[in-house]
């Protein structure tokens, strides 16, 4: 059996292909660089691996020093400093002192 002969490659085909090998090398480079990228992402964002869950199928948790009127049920739950707000089902946005957990100012959503 013979060997198949190889083209004639002229200085600047070969200087192309080159050229050519060189871009495939940085491409597969930086695809390999971005994917390792992802997983180290992933693996420090999401360090237990526990799923989430929309805080209304959970219920949403508030400080123990916070006591909201008989009948309301939180929807949101925001901290500032120095205070609380909650978001109550009746369209109520009532805000709390962080330190005392004393109702500070009751906000009626229009």
């Amino acid at each position: 059996m013979e060997q198949p002969k190889e083209p004639d490659l002229s200085a600047e085909d070969a200087r192309t292909l080159r050229f050519l090998r060189g871009l495939v090398l940085v491409l597969t480079a930086t695809m390999i660089l971005g994917i390792g990228t992802l997983v180290v992402l992933f693996a420090t964002r999401f360090p237990g691996g526990e799923r989430s869950t929309p805080a209304a199928a959970e219920g949403l948790r508030l400080p123990e020093r916070i006591a909201l009127p008989d009948g309301a049920r939180p929807l949101a739950v925001t901290q500032g400093e120095g205070w609380w707000a909650v978001v109550t089902d009746a369209d109520e946005i009532l805000i709390y002192d962080a330190a005392t957990g004393a109702l500070r100012q009751r906000v009626a959503v229009e």
